[in-house]
């Protein structure tokens, strides 16, 4: 699973694959970009070519997850990636089961996070919620989560960064997809874009390279604006850093939005 794991919680599942070094991105970017000369649907451009993202409005959706204690020091100390979700109370982000599952201490989640910056402040994860297949078996087939995090001087994180529309049901592949999330070994986020396929009836996978520890959580956004995966830790989050899942949205997908959007 693309996380990584804190040393004194540690199960053997969770343990991350053997990271790539940032600075193979370019080489494995222009092997992608060689090896497709096709268009993504939300834009123009090489499919399957990671990069350092850009700061727009959509990337500072995304933000690392740190835990508690790091707020004055975040360099260095992120473990997963989560992003904003749009919800009735605007205080919503998503992110893999795996990455709040044990995490017993108070977790944060800093929105466009770079360089040790947290130009759109430090968010307190306030309430999480795990789908039934993750809590009573960790199912790989469940690996998504939701969480609320506290408002900031009367403002709800949605409310300062934007977010997503989650989006549950879609034929997976229909459209490109952009992943965005952090590498532990990187400040900066990363991205790439690439149109998913259907590895199975419950899983969907992206080639992008480089997707190493760290990007668990990362966000599958398609070009209109909706949340359609979260890279999951299906197959321990793939054989190379080049591969990513996510979890199918479906019926329990939606369920668990619902209950964490307070709109059951």
């Amino acid at each position: 699973m693309k996380r990584t794991p804190r040393p004194r919680r540690t199960p053997r599942a969770l343990h991350p694959r053997k990271r790539v070094l940032f600075g193979a991105l370019v080489l494995l970017a222009a092997a992608s970009a060689s090896a497709s000369a096709s268009t993504a649907d939300d834009g123009t451009g090489p499919l399957g070519m990671t990069a350092v993202a850009t700061q727009t409005a959509p990337a500072d959706r995304v933000g690392a997850l740190f835990p508690a204690g790091s707020a004055t020091r975040l360099t260095g100390s992120h473990f997963c990636t989560a992003s904003v979700v749009h919800s009735p109370h605007h205080d919503l982000i998503a992110t893999a089961a795996h990455c709040l599952d044990g995490q017993g201490d108070t977790l944060l989640f800093v929105p466009g996070y770079r360089d040790g910056t947290a130009a759109h402040g430090v968010w307190t994860v306030r309430r999480r919620f795990l789908p039934d297949g993750w809590a009573s078996g960790k199912d790989e087939d469940s690996d998504l989560a939701f969480a609320v995090v506290e408002p900031q001087g009367g403002k709800a994180v949605e409310d300062v960064v934007g977010a997503n529309r989650f989006a549950a049901g879609l034929a997976t592949g229909a459209t490109a997809v952009t992943v965005t999330g952090y590498p532990d070994s990187r400040e900066v986020p990363v991205s790439c874009t690439n149109k998913p396929i259907a590895h199975s009836p419950t899983q969907q996978r992206v080639d992008c390279p480089a997707f190493s520890g760290g990007t668990s959580g990362s966000p599958w956004v398609n070009g209109e604006g909706q949340l359609v995966g979260v890279l999951g830790g299906h197959e321990q989050g793939g054989d190379t850093d080049d591969i990513s899942y996510s979890v199918v949205f479906t019926d329990e997908a939606a369920e668990l939005y619902r209950d964490a959007a307070g709109t059951s």
